[in-house]
């Protein structure tokens, strides 16, 4: 049976804000949509963008949490 070979891949960058990360989110969709790469080049392209939506999912969720601890400390206002 033939071995598959693998190679190590570095650690993807994670952007340094949401804001970042979307904006490269954002370029990738669009990259995939038109078209034109190779399949190699699509999944690279592919697998960034699950990288990239996971980062900004884990943001957004921080965020709701920071939110929410603040909404809970405030006093209420009737």
């Amino acid at each position: 049976m033939a071995e598959k070979k693998t190679t190590a891949r570095p650690a993807p960058e994670r952007p340094a804000s949401y804001e970042a990360a979307r904006e490269e989110l954002v370029e990738v969709v669009r990259r995939l949509e038109t078209g034109g790469t190779t399949l190699e080049e699509s999944l690279a392209l592919w697998e960034r963008g699950e990288q990239l939506a996971t980062w900004c999912q884990e943001w957004l969720d921080g965020a709701r949490e920071r939110l929410d601890a603040v909404l809970a400390d405030a006093p209420d206002e009737e």
